[in-house]
């Protein structure tokens, strides 16, 4: 028996409508969510409590702001990357957002006396120019006679360079400070870092500034030490990176098996390209080129992949690959692929000399110590 067209209709109309509802639903499920990895927040703070030293000023503080960099990072809270972070604060500052450096007054006026020189300004006009009235009340040469910090003297600098017309001649508008922090990181790198991701709290100021706060500075330290992928299976290579740059474990092994290839001694610095464009050809190219024919690459292609030596990419370029398949036929065995990189370390604040091998050592030990004592007491 045929229905009537006004109850046809009305289911009709009911179906489209129980469709719809269905298919609007199906679109407002969530997606799948990835399985967190590592600690959660609230076991990750306790560990990091629980392994700061006992006389550590606001423990919970150093807790939330390490556990936070590696979460807006998008880092998992795992024993070995707490570990690695808390290594280099311990090495580098001691747990201090901004430490004191002993006899920092003398090293400013130092380095004052040094810009001066190669600028080819008269001392008696920089003393004079120091001699001014600062923003805070004082002269900026009182301020650097009572100086104890980087980020005080930074902003020294910062309120000469603004606020004095020899300032910005004298020091071309940068800064001499260049690192900073609980992790001495690089206030270059932080800089480039925040153009390429977003920085998770609001800039006071300057990211200069945020370099030298806690959160700031464990921020750009954990993105500097972790951030990136990089080839190793031992973390003493990373720590060696964190003071040298980025991959240049990996680049020093290239240069290592660079040598064995053309038979030349390299220094082992992880950098195979000079770093201003218009310099010439560096030893690492010069000694990539003796290779061409056999390694069949021209200059040009070998100088395209010496460039990737500050990228990720590098280790599957051609020039890579063919100059350790060289080498390991020279050698017949297999060369390793990270090496510690052979530099002398030069800061005004070291007394003693030291190296990126004695940095990474160091560190790695304290990253040892800390898994050690990361199992949870019983």
């Amino acid at each position: 028996m045929a229905q009537p067209r006004s109850i046809t209709r009305h289911v009709i109309t009911a179906g489209l409508a129980a469709l719809t509802a269905a298919l609007l639903g199906a679109c407002a499920l969530p997606g799948s969510v990835t399985e967190p990895a590592g600690m959660g927040p609230t076991e990750a703070r306790a560990a990091v409590v629980r392994l700061l030293p006992p006389n550590t000023a606001d423990r919970a503080g150093w807790a939330a702001d390490i556990h936070a960099a590696l979460a807006t990072l998008a880092l998992p809270s795992t024993p070995h990357n707490l570990c690695a972070v808390m290594a280099v604060v311990e090495q580098e500052s001691g747990y201090r957002a901004d430490p004191a450096v002993p006899g920092l007054p003398a090293i400013a006026w130092k380095e004052i006396d040094r810009r001066a020189d190669a600028a080819g300004v008269p001392q008696l006009a920089v003393r004079a120019a120091l001699a001014l009235t600062s923003p805070d009340g004082r002269s900026y040469a009182e301020r650097i006679d009572a100086v104890k910090t980087e980020r005080q003297l930074s902003e020294i600098f910062e309120d000469f360079i603004g606020m004095v017309p020899l300032g910005k001649t004298f020091f071309a508008s940068r800064n001499p400070v260049r690192t900073g922090g609980p992790m001495q990181v690089s206030i270059a790198f932080a800089e480039a870092h925040v153009q390429a991701r977003p920085y998770p709290y609001p800039v006071r100021e300057s990211v200069r500034r945020e370099v030298f706060t806690r959160r700031g500075g464990l921020h750009f330290g954990t993105a500097h030490l972790l951030a990136y992928e990089a080839p190793y299976r031992q973390p003493i290579y990373r720590f060696a990176d964190f003071n040298a740059g980025r991959w240049a474990s990996r680049n020093a092994a290239f240069q290592q098996a660079l040598g064995v290839a053309s038979g030349l001694s390299l220094a082992l610095d992880g950098d195979l390209l000079p770093r201003a464009s218009d310099a010439p050809a560096g030893e690492t190219e010069r000694a990539a080129r003796t290779l061409a024919a056999r390694l069949g690459l021209t200059e040009a292609a070998i100088r395209r992949d010496l460039a990737q030596g500050d990228d990720a990419g590098f280790e599957r370029s051609a020039l890579y690959e063919r100059v350790f398949a060289y080498a390991e036929k020279l050698e017949r065995k297999t060369l390793p692929r990270a090496v510690l990189p052979r530099i002398d370390l030069h800061s005004p604040k070291l007394t003693r000399r030291l190296t990126t091998e004695w940095f990474a050592r160091r560190v790695d030990e304290r990253h040892r110590r800390c898994l050690e004592r990361m199992a949870p007491p019983d």
